[in-house]
């Protein structure tokens, strides 16, 4: 699902003010387009086009008993020193019903089943640059005989936990999310060789109340 613009121009401003000069915690980060900016509700691998339709066919229906809710972006964190992300807030619980429908309608269909837990919804906006994660130290531990010694990482030093604390306390416009889009992705494709994401259908939420 795609935020709205008013919300991708807060976040994009935000990111403005953090992202500095050529040197810094910044330089680290290999900063997403803004066209992939999105949240993931699923993720189906390599679907053949001849099953593309059954899986529309089946998330369409999964989602017609959803209704529209808010959601907004806030807060941020890394995944595995390298992930840097913006957080979601607001109606969690309905999001997690989206959630579950996206997978059900994959399993339907006999897509691949996604991996991921995703209880913690974000959006992506950049990724560290191959080397630029925590930096390493040599252990305090001697070494035994024929032993080489050992690197231990200081996760306090990681390049990204600047970011981190400059965007933790960042909070954007809410939007109301009325629709799921299922979406082609193509990796290396789009701008500075990140993916190109194109959409295949928009899926109205389409649920009554709230």
């Amino acid at each position: 699902m795609w935020p709205s613009d008013e919300v991708l121009d807060h976040l994009d401003l935000t990111l403005a003010s953090v992202r500095g000069g050529p040197s810094g915690p910044s330089s680290d980060v290999r900063w997403s387009a803004r066209e992939t900016w999105h949240l993931t509700t699923s993720f189906y691998g390599d679907v053949p086009d001849g099953l593309v339709p059954d899986l529309v066919a089946a998330l369409d229906a999964a989602c017609a008993g959803l209704a529209p809710y808010p959601l907004g972006l806030r807060g941020a964190g890394v995944f595995s020193h390298r992930t840097l992300w913006v957080g979601a807030a607001g109606a969690l619980d309905a999001h997690q019903h989206v959630v579950r429908a996206s997978r059900d309608a994959g399993e339907l269909v006999g897509a691949q089943q996604d991996a991921r837990v995703r209880e913690r919804p974000h959006l992506t906006i950049g990724r560290a640059r191959p080397g630029s994660g925590p930096p390493r130290r040599r252990s305090s531990r001697p070494a035994a005989e024929g032993e080489r010694p050992r690197d231990t990482a200081r996760p306090g030093d990681d390049p990204l936990a600047a970011l981190v604390r400059a965007l933790a306390v960042y909070e954007g416009p809410r939007w109301s999310v009325e629709e799921v889009r299922v979406v082609e992705s193509m990796p290396g494709a789009g701008r500075g060789g990140g993916p190109l994401y194109r959409t295949v259908e928009r899926l109205p939420l389409r649920g009554a109340g709230s």
